[in-house]
């Protein structure tokens, strides 16, 4: 296999911390010796924690809408994949222990002046909402097709959160079927 370079060990091991300890409590000093990287080198890639987060969430959210696209890829409608998508969250907060959302999750822990981060926040929530917005049209049956995916979305959100709190999968399960008396 080989060797990953620095900047991706730094993001990996930036990535897992960030994830499971919080965005506040970890330290620049230990992404850099459990990354196995010199100070010079890191700073050779990122300027900042802050610039490390960023490339955190952009490679999340790319295998983040991955993982959720394969899930939801063995429906075959639009519809089917909107419902489909309540049976990744159960699959993937499970694979996780129910540390919930990485974007939920840094975003209650942002000091006020990292936009940064917080734009990738945006930019993840906001990439989900036109996914599920999407595939509400390509339904073809909705004349208020945005608005009931914001609908589907808060399900999508709070069932996560709740189920982070819970440590449980019956907030996605009571979730999914209101989405689907929603969109009956």
């Amino acid at each position: 296999m080989k060797k990953l370079g620095v900047k991706e060990r730094i993001v990996i091991t930036a990535s897992d911390l960030f994830y499971n300890q919080g965005f506040n409590q970890t330290g620049i000093n230990q992404i850099i010796a459990e990354a196995g990287v010199a100070k010079a080198s890191m700073y050779q890639h990122f300027r900042s924690k802050e610039d490390i987060a960023v490339a955190y969430l952009i490679s999340r959210h790319t295998m983040w809408m991955g993982k959720l696209n394969e899930c939801v890829s063995v429906q075959n409608t639009p519809k089917g994949k909107i419902i489909g998508c309540f049976d990744y969250l159960i699959e993937w907060l499970n694979e996780v222990n129910f540390r919930g959302c990485g974007w939920q999750n840094i975003i209650t822990d942002l000091p006020i002046d990292h936009d940064k981060i917080r734009s990738e926040a945006i930019f993840h929530k906001n990439d989900l909402r036109k996914w599920i917005h999407r595939l509400m049209k390509d339904e073809g049956e909705y004349e208020n097709a945005e608005e009931l995916g914001d609908e589907v979305l808060i399900l999508i959100e709070g069932a996560i959160i709740l189920s982070q709190i819970q440590k449980e999968e019956w907030p996605i399960k009571v979730a999914k079927k209101a989405c689907i008396k929603l969109l009956n």
